[in-house]
């Protein structure tokens, strides 16, 4: 488990783990994402969008692998099904510095599914297993599994337990469970993320059949008393969506999951914390090699279910203020939501 020393004043180093997770979400979960996120919440466990081998074996691994240090914990979710080329990746991964790889087996879109990984994976267990092993025999940091509870019409727990059973003869002890099927035709990705019934309780068996293992939760996840509830029959629990749209969900996470007696940042806190963050890209970066609108687009539900949130995301949305490449846009932003208010 790794070590995390983060900011503190009177408390001890906190042990990261991957007790509360934000899941992988492609055009989402972003390294700005990511960085906003972290400012409000020190300890929840964060995931790269899915990173496929080829574009790390044949392109720019630097556009691919760039983090920011205050991001960790961080993971990288690798696509693939070429055992050679996703060590290759892992331990380029290890060498920027990823605090975990894991490997993609429940995407259920037509693109990933042309290039033989994500769900499809399902129905060759043991190519995962060989996949695991190759990433795990090239690195020393964890290398985890995230995948469905079944694919097309396999509705039976069978599948998925056996599917469990033999990547982990290849030394996966982390198991991240999207409850529900994934159809590989006639759904979309994101009708995949709601058609198809979830089903919690066989999360909850693969950790009565595999106590040993790290098993986490994924799927329909909102509220943290749906949180207390998982957290009563497994490990952890990884939310998708909700943490994008209404990400002050997470304010409350550190100290209540994870300990932490530091008092949470409040939304202005956040965004004035994300101002010099803002700065220095823009300074890095210039003013046409890094568009503001890149980073407030995950800003919008900032202010989700306050009077006036529809006030604060239009000025965040503003394409001739965002032209102007200010950060105090968000400060302004702020100032239009009390208004509303």
């Amino acid at each position: 488990m790794t070590i995390i020393n983060l900011p503190t004043t009177d408390t001890a180093p906190v042990k990261a783990s991957r007790r509360l997770s934000v899941a992988p979400m492609m055009d989402w979960t972003d390294r700005h994402c990511r960085v906003f996120h972290r400012h409000i919440s020190q300890h929840t466990w964060l995931y790269t969008e899915m990173v496929t081998t080829g574009a790390l074996v044949y392109g720019d691994v630097e556009r691919h692998l760039r983090f920011n240090d205050e991001e960790h914990p961080v993971a990288l979710q690798l696509g693939g099904s070429d055992p050679a080329d996703l060590a290759t990746s892992a331990k380029l991964g290890e060498k920027w510095g990823y605090d975990e790889i894991n490997l993609n087996c429940g995407c259920p879109s037509e693109r990933v599914q042309k290039g033989a990984f994500g769900a499809c994976l399902m129905a060759e267990p043991q190519l995962v297993a060989d996949c695991v092993k190759a990433m795990r025999d090239a690195v020393s940091i964890d290398v985890t599994v995230k995948h469905r509870v079944g694919i097309d019409q396999t509705e039976g727990y069978d599948f998925v337990r056996d599917f469990v059973g033999t990547v982990a003869e290849a030394g996966c002890r982390t198991f991240i469970v999207h409850a529900r099927n994934a159809i590989l035709k006639g759904l979309s990705p994101k009708e995949n993320r709601e058609v198809p019934p979830l089903k919690y309780e066989f999360a909850y068996q693969l950790k009565r059949d595999f106590p040993d293992f790290e098993i986490i939760i994924n799927g329909g996840i909102k509220t943290e008393a749906e949180i207390d509830e998982h957290l009563r029959h497994l490990d952890g629990v990884m939310l998708g969506r909700e943490a994008y749209h209404n990400p002050f969900v997470m304010a409350g996470f550190d100290q209540r999951y994870y300990g932490d007696a530091r008092a949470p940042k409040s939304r202005e806190d956040v965004l004035e914390a994300m101002i010099p963050y803002i700065q220095a890209q823009l300074a890095r970066h210039g003013a046409r090699g890094l568009k503001l609108n890149s980073i407030t687009r995950h800003m919008l539900g900032l202010m989700t279910g306050l009077p006036g949130a529809r006030a604060f995301r239009q000025v965040l949305s503003d394409s001739k203020k965002l032209a102007l490449g200010d950060a105090d846009l968000l400060r302004e932003a702020a100032a239009r939501l009390r208004i509303a208010a």
